[in-house]
């Protein structure tokens, strides 16, 4: 195994996603870093340029530009660099405006490229709402599609393998934390796989909305500056055709956030799931239901060497816990702007990659615990084999079908609270009189074992359907 490079710089970090999980902060860096907004600002800003020039013709200044160079206007915001950046910042530092030192530093290199007909319409009828909400709203775009949905369906995909390989092995179920009718252990994941997809696609479905109008989200300014064009299909236009984002045509001064705070709530209940499913690990741990698979190099306790703790699941449950704070902050602040607009949303957004790293490191963690658990089979046998109580269920539902009134009390006297054997359960049913010899035999066969209902048709079947709807995600 390969040792862990360890950055000096990361144990001066305030941030854990910065220092003790910096991968996460690898990972999503090109997404929600400070570098990565004001490049996102870039990608609007320059977008909106070449749309001008491709749609909008009675422009004097433009009588004679040649547009053979709008290649050079693209690697702007292609070819941005950290030293790009930093100009930005230096610009920003004079202006104290973060969205105006982008626009100047597009206006410089302009200039460069000797294009300097086109330094009045960089920014032209624009708010600096209309390239910030456009540019998050790409950043979160790109997020989910190339980090946090390949880490939640590879979460996914290995818990329907565990669903699979244990879809038919009983266990004794647990309500209220008492035992209850038998379950399979592969039924178990089946649920946290639908529930965790289900989830999945919530956020999937959501569409991420651009706004583009303007001061107050009138089109003022550009009806004014253009009259003789229908400035809200040309936004449309750009929106959806330059941006690829989805079109929001009425606004104030911002975009509203709606659209994020479902994405928000959506990984937000994403989480809980999660949450749910390592709470049962945790539990199904100590109750020796899964063994930990120990690794030579690690260490449980400083004073028990004995102990393997089951610290992944307890990792991501905390990790879920800051992400869901996060989520649940923004989903709240960003709803609320006083009178068409104020500034506090700017702040705010800019923890949401916080937010969505938290959420990956407890992705993570999870799968990290599900790779470092095996089933013990025997415990799991030996827990159910004598829990003869589990049948009272099944015998008291076949005597309420011969109609008799106080089938569920006789069970009760027979079973509430006491340890029952086999051999209870037999001299029961063989003192029935009113059953069917096929209903009496039926009750005889019974085990707490093969008391499982359909348990393992319904995990294959809902197994089946979730690789089915993956294989069909991927071929598009």
């Amino acid at each position: 195994m390969s040792e862990q490079v360890i950055s000096p710089n990361s144990g001066l970090a305030l941030n854990p996603l910065d220092g003790r999980y910096s991968d996460i902060s690898k990972e999503l860096s090109p997404y929600f870093s400070e570098f990565a907004l004001v490049k996102n600002r870039i990608w609007v800003e320059v977008n909106w340029l070449l749309f001008i020039l491709d749609h909008i013709r009675d422009i004097p200044s433009l009588e004679h530009f040649d547009r053979i160079n709008l290649r050079d206007i693209k690697r702007i915001h292609t070819d941005f660099s950290m030293e790009d950046y930093i100009t930005v910042k230096k610009i920003e530092s004079s202006t104290k405006h973060d969205v105006k030192s982008v626009e100047l530093f597009i206006a410089q290199k302009l200039q460069e490229l000797n294009l300097n007909e086109l330094v009045s319409l960089v920014h032209i009828g624009c708010t600096s709402e209309d390239i910030t909400n456009c540019a998050y709203a790409n950043m979160i775009s790109d997020a989910l599609i190339h980090i946090w949905y390949p880490n939640a369906e590879n979460l996914l995909y290995e818990i329907c393998i565990m669903a699979r390989k244990y879809y038919a092995i009983p266990m004794l179920a647990h309500t209220h934390g008492q035992p209850a009718t038998p379950t399979t252990v592969g039924k178990e994941f089946a649920v946290y796989a639908s529930r965790l997809q289900a989830a999945i696609d919530v956020i999937d479905s959501i569409n991420i909305v651009g706004k583009f109008n303007g001061a107050t989200g009138n089109y003022s300014a550009l009806s004014t500056a253009f009259p003789h064009y229908d400035w809200p299909n040309l936004s449309r236009i750009f929106i959806e055709e330059y941006l690829n984002l989805y079109f929001n045509p009425i606004t104030t001064q911002i975009e509203s956030h709606d659209w994020m705070c479902h994405i928000f709530d959506g990984i937000r209940h994403f989480n809980n799931i999660l949450l749910d499913l390592d709470l049962d690990m945790w539990l199904y741990i100590s109750m020796d239901y899964f063994h930990q698979i120990p690794v030579t190099s690690e260490v449980g306790s400083s004073t028990m060497p004995h102990k393997v703790n089951p610290i992944s699941f307890e990792n991501s449950e905390s990790n879920i816990d800051m992400s869901n704070s996060i989520l649940m902050s923004l989903s709240n602040k960003l709803p609320h702007s006083r009178m068409q607009r104020d500034l506090s949303d700017s702040s705010s957004q800019r923890n949401i990659g916080i937010a969505f790293g938290y959420s990956l490191q407890a992705i993570k963690q999870t799968r990290t615990g599900l790779k470092k658990v095996a089933l013990n089979k025997n415990k799991i046998r030996d827990d159910l084999k004598d829990r003869w109580e589990v049948l009272a269920e099944p015998i008291q539902t076949i005597l309420r079908k011969y109609g008799i009134p106080d089938a569920y009390d006789q069970l009760k006297e027979l079973t509430r609270g006491k340890t029952i054997s086999e051999d209870v359960i037999q001299n029961f049913v063989n003192s029935l009189e009113d059953l069917s010899d096929e209903d009496k035999q039926t009750l005889l066969t019974l085990s707490p074992q093969s008391y499982i209902g359909f348990a393992p048709k319904l995990t294959l079947d809902e197994i089946d359907k979730i690789d089915e709807l993956e294989s069909t995600k991927n071929q598009i």
